[in-house]
């Protein structure tokens, strides 16, 4: 995997460790009940993947984007691309722990796939979103921002896990010992 001294069995956690991390901000990003969209002070509209509220203070009129098939889309893809990726992680684990098994270019795919159902649905939100709204600044917040970490995460993983079979023999520990430096 790396060649400057990084010792692989100590290592070979550190993947499934991001993809933990994946799993954490998709399921953050998917449950939040705000913190999608707010305009520009955050007083008057915001709105979740869920639903958007208007209104300000203690008084807030909360209706549901479900009605609307691109809002049902975007939590379809949100939704079947958290399901992949807690099998991805699952199988890392079990990966990590048998290298033999050879799960490693399945996993990747898998996280692939992921990446590609979580970016379409992170670009239809507000595409659709910026058409209902017409006036005022929006921004997209903490929420969103999260289901973009947990894809960028998945396609860092995918990366390494397809590069991951090269070096299935330092991940069981039976590698040669490669040094940088050799004295004659």
């Amino acid at each position: 995997m790396f060649r400057c001294g990084i010792a692989y069995p100590r290592c070979k956690w550190l993947v499934p460790l991001l993809l933990l991390f994946a799993v954490i901000f998709d399921i953050i990003a998917v449950a939040a009940q705000s913190g999608w969209v707010e305009d520009e002070d955050g007083r008057s509209h915001y709105a979740s993947m869920w639903q958007e509220c208007n209104g300000s203070k203690n008084n807030w009129l909360c209706s549901s984007l479900m009605d609307n098939t691109w809002a049902q889309a975007v939590a379809a893809l949100m939704i079947i691309g958290l399901i992949i990726l807690i099998i991805a992680f699952i199988l890392s684990v079990v990966a990590m722990c048998n290298v033999s098994i050879g799960l490693f270019i399945p996993i990747g795919v898998m996280l692939i796939i992921v990446a590609i159902l979580q970016i379409i649905a992170l670009i239809i939100y507000p595409v659709n979103f910026n058409e209902r709204i017409f006036e005022g600044q929006y921004y997209y917040t903490w929420a969103y921002g999260f289901g973009w970490g947990a894809t960028i995460l998945c396609i860092g993983c995918s990366i390494l896990f397809c590069c991951l079979p090269r070096y299935e023999d330092e991940l069981a520990g039976n590698g040669k010992i490669k040094y940088l430096y050799t004295s004659e």
